[in-house]
């Protein structure tokens, strides 16, 4: 029998919202859960455990505050490797990396070996910890999202063990790219200075 949850976390600390949220999951075999949170901290890091669960998770603004809603079916099985929800903090060091890809080459001089280095950058991001809580596309970085070789996969990878993908929706449309998007999501340029704002460390491979 399909569930339903509600749950309001407003003014509670990292990492109490997503051990809620990993409560309610235990406990329901199918259905949905109604989050709702008043930080983008919170917010991010619910949204990571869940596609980290793997399940689907649904974010809405409304106001100050965000509502999740998160489903669950019977298949819904955790992601190999999946953090533990009480690895979701707020604290510097603890997710708090933010990643920022501006280019599709990596350094300046030869564009041919830019591309080599980039590419291997992105594959390696994996390798490191911390996992980075988010990476950022924009300008020519976008065309590494939206174009198919081999670093969609470990995109992809990283976006299931819950580390979110944005490129910049202004530079997907004047590349041309907004359709063939390949991994993560777009967004705007709010959203990518508040999540470099608000990171413990912004890394960029220049």
């Amino acid at each position: 029998m399909s569930q339903r949850i509600t749950i309001d976390c407003r003014g509670l600390k990292c990492p109490q919202p997503v051990l809620r949220v990993k409560d309610a999951l235990e406990r329901m075999v199918a259905g949905e859960i109604e989050i709702t949170v008043d930080n983008e901290a919170s917010r991010s890091n619910i949204e990571r455990f869940a596609k980290s669960q793997g399940c689907p998770a649904l974010v809405s603004q409304e106001g100050e505050n965000f509502r999740i809603i998160i489903s669950k079916t019977g298949d819904s099985r955790p992601e190999p490797g999946a953090a533990d929800a009480s690895q979701f903090t707020c604290r510097p060091g603890q997710g708090e990396i933010v990643h920022v890809i501006s280019a599709e080459t990596m350094g300046r001089g030869s564009e041919e070996l830019g591309k080599v280095l980039m590419r291997a950058y992105v594959k390696t991001i994996k390798d490191v910890t911390p996992l980075p809580r988010k990476i950022l596309f924009y300008n020519s970085g976008v065309r590494i999202t939206a174009t198919e070789s081999d670093l969609i996969a470990p995109l992809r990878e990283l976006e299931s063990k819950g580390v979110e993908i944005f490129s910049c929706g202004t530079c997907l449309d004047f590349f041309d790219l907004k359709e063939k998007l390949m991994v993560g999501k777009p967004t705007n340029m709010y959203e990518i200075m508040q999540s470099m704002s608000s990171a413990a460390h912004v890394v960029s491979p220049y």
